[in-house]
């Protein structure tokens, strides 16, 4: 699999494309951020493209598709964002599901579903996948509606569209469900990305409780073609660390 540098997490305060071109001198190939509005989408498509790094991954703009009253918020977000994805080149698209509105779970899941399906005619037009993201409400999303992979999963089944699928945090994961090789490598068909940290601390992968030369192996094996985005907080200088995780991982 590749492994794709979270501008954010290494490079605060730095000029996106300069990160970029750091990130290709280390050696790597593919970079994500979430928040895009403050970018110079030209500039940024052109630094890419000179480097060879690729910008796999945003975010859209809002996290609000369990509330239906709120879908019509979401779907112009989700056309703007598409239209800016293009524009930089990335082909794929974060998106959190908003929180949990106290409504019975079966509305809001359905909710999440009707929000989808009715993205659809925008992710065909611009071509761009959506990733809806489980994650943990133990420690760092407390009130957040989606902690359950497998519930992800089957609202990526219900939908059954090739452009929507889910980001699979290993992290977040380890937390709420555990069980992660199996749940991966059973349930590629509805992952585009996975996302990985050590648990605890969400820092380096190599100080935490998972062995992820393991998952990685395994994950190669049952076929996964995708990218891992390294989404941790370093404790070493950014770059160091990021050399270390090639001279451990790669």
């Amino acid at each position: 699999m590749r492994f794709c540098v979270p501008v954010p997490c290494f490079y605060k305060g730095v000029d996106f494309c300069d990160a970029i071109r750091r990130i290709g001198a280390l050696g790597f190939d593919a970079a994500e951020t979430y928040q895009w509005k403050h970018l110079d989408l030209d500039r940024v498509r052109a630094t890419c493209e000179q480097t060879g790094v690729e910008l796999l991954s945003m975010c859209t703009t809002e996290f609000n598709m369990t509330a239906p009253e709120k879908r019509s918020d979401w779907l112009a977000g989700l056309a703007e964002s598409c239209t800016a994805a293009r524009r930089v080149g990335a082909g794929r698209l974060i998106t959190q599901v908003g929180a949990d509105t106290g409504a019975e779970r079966a509305a809001q899941h359905e909710s999440i579903v009707a929000a989808l399906k009715a993205a659809v005619p925008i992710l065909e037009e611009s071509g761009v996948t959506i990733m809806i993201e489980p994650l943990n409400t133990y420690v760092n999303h407390p009130g957040y509606y989606l902690w359950s992979a497998y519930e992800a999963f089957d609202i990526i089944r219900e939908v059954n569209h090739p452009l929507v699928k889910v980001v699979y945090d290993i992290y977040h994961q380890q937390i709420m469900e555990g069980n992660i090789i199996p749940t991966i490598t059973k349930n590629l068909d509805s992952i585009a990305h996975l996302h990985s940290a050590g648990h605890p601390g969400r820092h380096e992968l190599q100080f935490g409780e998972n062995d992820y030369k393991v998952i990685f192996a395994a994950v190669d094996r049952a076929g996964y073609r995708g990218a891992c985005g390294l989404e941790y907080s370093p404790t070493m200088e950014s770059e160091e660390s990021l050399r270390e995780f090639r001279r451990i991982y790669l």
